[in-house]
């Protein structure tokens, strides 16, 4: 452990019935609570001249925390990091798409290895497939009132205010698209602290029947759902990775069957293909199984809900699909397409339609960095730069507003010398707009009307990005409203 001998300090003496460590790294004594007679937490018990007769070792479970070797065997039984009880909605691998590995190399050579021909080759064939993609996205960077107070707030930092307009201008176009409304269930995938929820919650007041399903894959600090206990309103966190999740076998969606509002914030690279195939494929599927009578025409006939739902006006019934989705829309910020994963990519028709295949979509999505990424150089290797899925939304929120270096793909000695710096950002937007036309030809093909379109200013986040779909009869309805 990186800390000095429990010595008197600068920061004085620890508080009383709190640890005598003093943690250099932080400059300040740990603030565990201590038992009764002892100077140290468990955590630094070995600190202690009494203590050192006994071994603390790490947890086999989870290297971060340390255990008395002796209490080892009892220590396993409760640890916080012990396999626990699948729930009901755990299915494995039921959003990883289908695995062909005859489609994946065994050994793709770096960028880096890459020859000046054969990266021609590639930037050639990237050009050839976008043509006709439309490069120039409709701006929709909106805000809302809910956020107002806040943003106007003069304590917030830069950071603070980057995420809070995110925030802002997400509500704003989730109101767009008339999803803020009583009598549905908002699911935050990649949640985070659960901020964008939080918000959600915030603008809706006291709608009724709303509940939010936070999707995390990790321990979450300082979650802002815990805060929120209105009737109208109900937070459940499930810490799972989207990859697993059943949604119709979650206990109140099975329960109450209430329209599904699809939501993230930075969702990063694989975890956008999950989640829409968590929305799309494995939610829709399981309802359309059940031959649920359509949600507008329950609603429909429930008087009490006819004028708070938008979803059932009266006199409407041209507008209830005749194939129902119990998916009411997406509203998702995308990023890190370089972290997009082959075999869990939604898009894999739309890229062998183009007459390309696993090889090039693992050479786009590196390249996808460079719209950000420039030319800043990083000490890492790739190797030692570990894949990140769903769980880096709201605490490392930071590592996606500055462009910063996120893969080896992003070094200098990576990119080719042949083209400037300029070339090479277009490059990674075509690589980035031909991975995210894939999403838009799936939800096409799902029955929904996609769109892209910028949500916030590149000088916000470099990620600026928003996909947006809604049900392709309830899209008609509006434009014809």
């Amino acid at each position: 452990m990186a800390a000095s001998a429990p010595t008197a300090h600068a920061a004085g003496f620890p508080a009383e019935g709190r640890c005598g460590y003093y943690v250099a790294k932080k400059k300040r004594f740990c603030r565990m609570v201590v038992a009764a007679g002892k100077r140290f937490c468990g955590e630094h018990a070995g600190a202690a001249e009494e203590e050192n007769a006994r071994k603390r070792i790490l947890c086999p479970l989870d290297p971060k925390h340390t255990v008395y070797e002796d209490q080892l065997a009892k220590h396993l039984k409760k640890c916080n990091s012990r396999e626990k009880p699948k729930p009901d909605f755990f299915i494995q691998d039921i959003n990883a798409g289908l695995k062909d590995e005859t489609e994946i190399p065994e050994q793709i050579v770096p960028i880096s290895s890459l020859s000046e021909e054969q990266l021609e080759i590639l930037i050639k064939k990237l050009k050839k497939a976008s043509e006709g993609l439309n490069s120039t996205l409709k701006d929709q960077i909106l805000s809302h009132p809910a956020l107002h107070d806040a943003l106007n707030d003069p304590k917030n930092g830069d950071s603070a205010t980057k995420h809070l307009k995110q925030q802002a201008s997400i509500l704003g176009n989730i109101e767009k698209l008339k999803l803020l409304g009583p009598r549905r269930c908002f699911v935050e995938f990649g949640a985070g602290k659960g901020k964008l929820s939080h918000w959600v919650d915030i603008a809706l007041k006291d709608a009724e029947k709303v509940h939010f399903i936070l999707v995390e894959k990790v321990t979450t600090r300082f979650k802002v759902d815990g805060k929120h206990r209105k009737k109208n309103s109900m937070f459940e966190r499930l810490q799972i990775d989207i990859q697993h999740l059943c949604l119709n076998k979650i206990p109140v969606l099975s329960r109450e069957k209430l329209p599904v509002v699809g939501i993230g914030k930075h969702l990063c690279g694989v975890a956008t293909d999950l989640a829409l195939r968590c929305l799309v494929e494995t939610c829709g599927a399981s309802c359309e199984e059940r031959n649920e009578e359509p949600l507008a025409k329950r609603i429909k006939n429930d008087k009490t809900d006819k004028e708070i739902n938008p979803l059932a006006e009266e006199g409407s019934e041209k507008n209830v699909p005749e194939k129902w989705t119990p998916v009411a829309g997406i509203v998702i910020a995308l990023c890190c397409h370089h972290r997009c994963d082959w075999r869990h990519y939604v898009g894999k028709e739309h890229f062998r339609a183009l007459g390309l295949g696993a090889q090039e979509f693992h050479y786009f999505q590196r390249m996808s960095s460079w719209a950000t990424c420039g030319m800043r150089t990083a000490s890492v290797e790739a190797s030692a730069v570990p894949q990140r899925r769903e769980s880096e939304s709201d605490d490392s929120e930071d590592h996606h507003e500055d462009g910063g270096p996120r893969t080896p793909a992003a070094h200098a000695a990576s990119l080719p010398r042949f083209l400037t710096v300029e070339e090479k950002k277009k490059i990674g937007h075509l690589c980035k707009l031909l991975i995210d036309q894939g999403r838009i030809e799936y939800l096409q093909q799902k029955g929904f009307h996609p769109m892209l379109q910028y949500y916030t200013d590149p000088g916000v986040s470099l990620e600026n990005v928003l996909l947006t779909a809604l049900p392709t009869q309830s899209s008609t309805a509006e434009a014809t409203a």
